[in-house]
């Protein structure tokens, strides 16, 4: 990550590692938080909830999967950051389960690459999501959130997260803190970092061979 930074002519410390840990237990993360990792990512909401019953203190907790409206009351109650609002209801449901519970969250929206097997809003569909959720108070736009083709060449990545960038930038001054752009993989992260990513999301360079331990 640090080495990408610096071919972009970017501080290393203005990236986050989510390190990824939907195929590994509890276990791991006393040696994640010992190595200055303390941001981790589930790709399910029950998931993270059983989890978060045997992790140590200290940990941001993101959800990078797909969620349901109706987890929304679960995401809420545990989750810092959420990487993939892809719809306006969506947005609602949380923000009101966010009241409920008395507390915010950052929220990136996720955008679609142009796979139609995958989630998020269609480029096009921004400026009417952005009208939909205007009003709510409890969800922080943190940014915008792409998943980019699995392709060998980590390259054919690049113009995906190109494009992410040119829609936050061409957002930023009208959305009131969108600034972060969360894109990358283990096989893709340095091209997303040297195309401006401030979140990564890593899990099996960092777990592979661990297990479920």
């Amino acid at each position: 990550m640090a080495a990408a930074a610096l071919r972009a002519r970017r501080d290393p410390a203005g990236i986050t590692l989510v390190a990824v840990t939907k195929t590994v237990g509890a276990g791991v993360f006393p040696a994640l938080l010992a190595a200055g990792v303390r941001d981790v990512g589930e790709n399910r909401a029950l998931a993270a909830v059983e989890k978060a019953a045997h992790a140590p203190p200290g940990l941001r907790w993101h959800l990078i999967g797909h969620l349901q409206t109706n987890k929304a009351r679960k995401a809420a109650a545990l989750f810092d950051v959420i990487h993939s609002v892809d719809s306006a209801r969506l947005a609602s449901a949380l923000d009101a389960e966010l009241e409920r519970a008395g507390r915010s969250m950052d929220a990136f929206v996720e955008v679609n690459s142009g796979e139609a097997q995958k989630g998020g809003l269609r480029a096009g569909d921004l400026a009417a999501f952005w009208e939909e959720v205007r009003e709510l108070k409890r969800l922080r736009w943190a940014g915008l959130m792409t998943m980019a083709p699995l392709l060998e060449d980590p390259e054919g990545a690049r113009p995906h997260f190109r494009r992410l960038r040119e829609l936050r930038d061409e957002w930023r001054g009208r959305v009131n803190g969108l600034e972060g752009l969360s894109m990358g993989m283990s096989g893709d992260f340095e091209v997303a970092v040297e195309e401006g990513a401030t979140h990564v999301r890593v899990g099996r360079l960092l777990f592979e061979g661990a297990g479920e331990a």
